[in-house]
């Protein structure tokens, strides 16, 4: 995943899941009006989450893009002084009207200030997958977008900070495997773990990409060194699709020799009171 060049937005990885977003939705109806009467974006009314007020704000036809665009932006930054920061975990949401499930990116931490007070993702969603109502997220001509906005403090103490650990693990009969593989249970600094894997993807990308999950199994809170903060109800982190399943099972990319392949997990994190 990289930001783009020019407004530092990207390229969302998303997930799906049935909970709603915890701070915010917000319908648009006549969604069609977003190109036949030449409006660029959409501005949401302002909702608060962690003592600051936020918008979503909706990009469709910008740059004649190929897909639609999702910011989350402060409604007001007179409030932040000069060197002031607002630290923010966030995820965008919609919602798929004919499972009433969620498609959501998966969180990711930005750092508002008054000169940058506006992070999204340029690629939130193919515009024509979108506009294909059959797949449920525009009925009607109408469609519900959402947020969540977990702003960070500087209460958190870092409890210790641990050296990392490495599992290494081989798959054997990959090829065989129907649905699900996941590692027998380990300890990596001091705490429980389990490694998931679907070689022909999950739910989201079945027979596109390989999905891979760190799942933890303790009750702490526990920060990795990639700003995934895990605890007991946040339980798992990873890559919807890590891999092409066509890159993976291609013999001469040798990632598959004798149907088996070496998975190498490396885990660097610190306990957070």
């Amino acid at each position: 995943m990289k930001p783009t060049a020019d407004n530092g937005l990207e390229v969302a990885t998303m997930e799906t899941r049935e909970a709603p977003p915890a701070h915010f939705l917000t319908k648009i109806e006549s969604f069609s009006s977003f190109g036949t009467c030449g409006i660029d974006k959409f501005e949401s009314n302002e909702f608060t989450a962690g003592e600051y007020k936020w918008r979503l704000i909706i990009y469709c036809n910008e740059n004649d893009s190929d897909y639609v665009s999702v910011n989350l932006a402060m409604a007001d930054t007179s409030c932040l002084s000069a060197n002031e920061e607002v630290n923010v975990v966030f995820s965008i949401f919609l919602l798929n009207q004919i499972s009433g499930n969620y498609l959501s990116s998966t969180g990711r931490t930005r750092r508002f200030v008054g000169i940058k007070s506006e992070w999204g993702f340029a690629k939130f969603i193919s515009r024509d997958f979108l506009l294909d109502s059959s797949n449920g997220y525009l009925v009607n001509d109408n469609c519900v977008f959402g947020a969540e906005v977990f702003v960070l403090t500087r209460e958190a103490i870092v409890e210790c900070v641990s050296l990392t650990s490495v599992r290494n693990w081989t798959i054997s009969s990959f090829s065989k495997i129907r649905y699900i593989w996941h590692s027998k249970e380990f300890i990596a600094q001091g705490q429980k773990w389990r490694v998931v894997v679907y070689p022909r993807g999950d739910t989201n990308v079945v027979n596109r990409g390989v999905s891979i999950y760190l799942c933890y199994l303790g009750s702490e809170r526990v920060l990795l060194s990639t700003d995934r903060v895990f605890t007991k109800t946040n339980c798992d982190w990873g890559w919807a699709s890590f891999i092409e399943v066509a890159t993976i099972n291609d013999p001469k990319k040798g990632f598959i020799v004798d149907d088996s392949c070496r998975l190498h997990v490396e885990i660097s994190c610190a306990k957070v009171v």
